[in-house]
C-alpha cells in the first residue's frame, strides 16, 4: 500500500516535562481517530514528517514528539551547555505518560523505529495497559551485545571505514567501549574536538549503511550532527540506560522484575517480552539490516506470541525503503479498525 498524503498537523505544543526540558509534540489526522504515538530512533534523531504518512489520517490520531534534546524540543542537545544527566530513558517513559495525560488519551497505538522500537517495547512493558498494538521497524532491544555489533563488530564488513573511526580516538580508549570513548569527546570543552568527534562518529554510520547510496543528508548539518552523535553516544555508552532492568515504582501495578549480571549483555528488553502478552504487534525488518546479525528480531517474535514478523527483501535499516513503507502502512492499516483489549 502506497504512503498517505502529506498532510500538517492540526495542533502542537510544548510540554514542560521537568529537569527544565520541553518536549515539542504535534498532532495530525482525525482528533477523533484512533490515537498512534510516533517514537523517532537515533537516538537524537527528532521526528520526520514523513511519519504522518504511514497512517490513514481519516482513521487516526497521529502524535509526533521529539524526544528530549532532539528536534524542536529544548535544550538541544547540540548545545555544549544542555545538561545530558537529566535525558535517559526513565526520563523518557515518564515524558511519554506526561504528553499522553496532556492529551486526554487513554491507550494509544505505539509505532517505534529503531531506538524508537526499544523506547516503545520497554514502555509497553512497563505500562502495558495504556498500550493497544505496536508496529516496530529497523528493530532493536538497546542490549550491549547490539551496541558492540554496531561499534566495533561491523569493524570485520568495513575495515578502511572502522580504521578511520578508531583513529578518531586516543590510543588509550580504542580497547574500550567505544561509544563511551565517543561521549567522552563529545563533552569536551573544546569545540573542535567535538566537531571532529561528531564528524567521526557520523561517518561511520554512514559507512556502515549496507547498500549504496550511502549518503545521510542530515548528517551535513553541524547542528544535528553534534546533537545527534552526542545523544548517541551517550545512551550507548551506558547501557541505554536500561540498568538491570529492574521495573520503577511508578504505581502502574507491575512489579519488580529482578535482575542478574548478564541482563544487560543479553536485553533486558528481549528478556521481558513476556510483558507484552496480550499486546498485537507488527515487527517490519529490512533482510539487510546488519542489527539482524544478532538474530535479536527473531528472537523477540518467537518469544512474543502475540507478534507478527514482516521481512522486506532487499531493505536495510530504512524505514522509507521501498517495501518497507507498504508493510508499515499495511500494519497501520490492519490494526484501524481495532479497538483493542
Amino acid at each position: 500500500m502506497p504512503l498517505y498524503p502529506e498532510i500538517e498537523p492540526y495542533a502542537h505544543g510544548m510540554l514542560d516535562v521537568g529537569d527544565g526540558n520541553h518536549v515539542h509534540w504535534e498532532t495530525c489526522g482525525n482528533p477523533d481517530g484512533k490515537p498512534a504515538l510516533v517514537l523517532h530512533g537515533g537516538p537524537g534523531s527528532g521526528n520526520s514528517p514523513f511519519a504522518r504518512r504511514l497512517f490513514d489520517p481519516a482513521a487516526y490520531r497521529i502524535v509526533l514528539l521529539d524526544q528530549r534534546g532532539s528536534g524542536r524540543s529544548t535544550p538541544h542537545a547540540g548545545r555544549p551547555d544542555t545538561d545530558m544527566s537529566v535525558n535517559t530513558t526513565d526520563r523518557l517513559l515518564a515524558d511519554l505518560e506526561l504528553l499522553r495525560r496532556h492529551l486526554g488519551i487513554a491507550r494509544w497505538l505505539v509505532w517505534g523505529v529503531s531506538w524508537g522500537s526499544v523506547l516503545a517495547l520497554r514502555y509497553a512493558q512497563t505500562r502495558p495497559g495504556v498500550v493497544t498494538e505496536l508496529v516496530l521497524t529497523g528493530v532493536a532491544t538497546g542490549s550491549d551485545a547490539e551496541v558492540e555489533l554496531l561499534t566495533r563488530g561491523l569493524g570485520r564488513l568495513f575495515p578502511a571505514a572502522f580504521e578511520a573511526f578508531l583513529s578518531g580516538l586516543p590510543a588509550g580508549d580504542r580497547d574500550g567501549n567505544l561509544a563511551a570513548a565517543y561521549n567522552r569527546l563529545l563533552e569536551s570543552p573544546d569545540p573542535e574536538v567535538r566537531e571532529r568527534a561528531a564528524r567521526a562518529w557520523t561517518d561511520w554510520e554512514t559507512a556502515t549503511i549496507p547498500a549504496p547510496p550511502r549518503s545521510v543528508e542530515r548528517f551535513e548539518d553541524p547542528v544535528f550532527r553534534q546533537g545527534f552523535a552526542r545523544t548517541v553516544t551517550h545512551y550507548w555508552g551506558n547501557g541505554h540506560f536500561l540498568g538491570n532492568g529492574d521495573f520503577p515504582g511508578d504505581g502502574d501495578g507491575v512489579g519488580d522484575s529482578g535482575g542478574n549480571g548478564d541482563a544487560q549483555r543479553e536485553g533486558v528488553v528481549l528478556r521481558d517480552a513476556h510483558r507484552l502478552k496480550g499486546i498485537p504487534g507488527t515487527l517490519v525488518q529490512g533482510s539487510l539490516d546488519l542489527g539482524n546479525l544478532l538474530g535479536i528480531v527473531w528472537r523477540l517474535h518467537h518469544a512474543w506470541p502475540d507478534s507478527e514478523l514482516v521481512i522486506v527483501d532487499d531493505a536495510g535499516h530504512n524505514a522509507g525503503a521501498p517495501g518497507m513503507t507498504e508493510a508499515l502502512v499495511a500494519a497501520t492499516d490492519k490494526y484501524a479498525g481495532r479497538t483493542g483489549r
